[in-house]
């Protein structure tokens, strides 16, 4: 079977991660894949290390969160040649799946007519914007595509354009970063990711200022073209003065970076978080999560059983929260040893890449049954 993947960035999110986790075991199966993505990048460089053809398309550059009139004037004008590409990718590939990993293509691969193979929409973000719901689930819907969710959260906006469509949920896999012992107290505390006002590190900054016993740890740069992201670093900086905040700058190296940590918070404001990958992540290093509570979090993680929960963008109930902490290592012992076991039974990489492949095979085979 030949699969055609659409990407919207060459950058790698989470979302990029998933994918190129996906690609080996594709590439075992003995599926030919050629990706297509705008634009040279992290993202089509590891895939072209992996093997991958990889082709360019036109998207974007686009702003994040609520979209400008100059980015849907670029969007529309993008429109009809991403439309044309993808045709002459599968003229020339004649793939018999075409996975499309980003909502932004959505409607050029949906829009191809009754030759394009079966679509398979994964995603990984709830679309927050009613209009680009309302868009990106009529065009599922019209094409027929298959939609894979990595949770329930980012599927409800879709749902109502969705009721005759195959729809599965299938949680992220990450890789094994070995499990360490809990250790016996909280000493240093981390936040990882892209730095942006979605992701809530000056809310970790302002939890910080309540401590002078403990040290604070931020990881990650800006991306994406974010043009908030910047003037939010230098503001987060700029609040970090003088506190036991270390900045280390983007590190592929994730596993190193958790096995640092006696903490790991996630900070993320309302509507801008899924299943971020982070947290399967340091469960699987023996590294406890602090998280803020919401849907998409509160899917995989249950508070003081898997880990702990605090109100989004409350520094307040996020400091209490590590005062708590700091007072009960047993707790936290315990959860953390839990959180390893919840790892084990529903985010490995190999469950996650078997449940995509059975999900790809129904897909050709609901096509070809349609053919019949």
């Amino acid at each position: 079977m030949k699969i055609l993947i659409a990407d919207q960035f060459s950058e790698l999110g989470g979302a990029q991660r998933t994918l190129l986790e996906l690609l080996p075991a594709l590439q075992h199966h003995g599926w030919p894949c050629l990706l297509a993505l705008p634009g040279e990048g992290p993202f089509r460089t590891r895939a072209q290390a992996l093997g991958v053809e990889c082709r360019e398309i036109t998207c974007g550059p686009f702003g994040c969160g609520t979209k400008s009139v100059s980015d849907v004037m670029k969007f529309s004008t993008q429109f009809t040649k991403l439309r044309s590409q993808f045709r002459h990718l599968i003229d020339d590939f004649r793939p018999d799946i075409f996975y499309v990993n980003a909502p932004r293509l959505v409607p050029a691969a949906c829009s191809l007519g009754n030759s394009t193979p079966p679509i398979v929409f994964h995603t990984h973000n709830y679309l927050k914007q009613r209009y680009a719901a309302a868009l990106t689930g009529r065009f599922l819907r019209h094409a027929g595509a298959s939609v894979i969710g990595n949770c329930n959260f980012v599927l409800e906006p879709l749902r109502p354009y969705l009721t005759r469509s195959n729809v599965e949920v299938i949680f992220n896999g990450v890789p094994d970063y070995s499990f360490r012992t809990p250790r016996p107290r909280i000493a240093r505390i981390g936040i990882l990711g892209r730095i942006c006002p979605e992701k809530g590190q000056k809310v970790f900054v302002q939890a910080a200022r309540e401590f002078s016993n403990l040290n604070f740890v931020i990881c990650g740069g800006t991306q994406f073209d974010d043009s908030n992201a910047e003037p939010y670093f230098n503001e987060v900086r700029d609040l970090a003065a003088g506190l036991p905040i270390e900045f280390t700058g983007w590190r592929d190296d994730v596993s190193d970076v958790l096995h640092t940590l006696d903490l790991l918070v996630v900070a993320s404001m309302p509507f801008a978080e899924a299943t971020t990958r982070v947290i399967p992540e340091a469960w699987s290093a023996g590294v406890p999560v602090l998280a803020s509570d919401l849907p998409g979090i509160r899917e995989i993680l249950t508070d003081s059983q898997t880990g702990f929960l605090f109100p989004p963008g409350d520094a307040q109930a996020l400091a209490s929260r590590i005062k708590e902490l700091v007072n009960a290592p047993e707790k936290l012992a315990t959860v953390t040893i839990n959180g390893r076991r919840h790892y084990e039974e529903n985010f490995q990489i190999d469950g996650f890449q078997r449940r995509i492949i059975a999900n790809l095979e129904k897909s050709r085979a609901s096509a070809i049954s349609k053919e019949v």
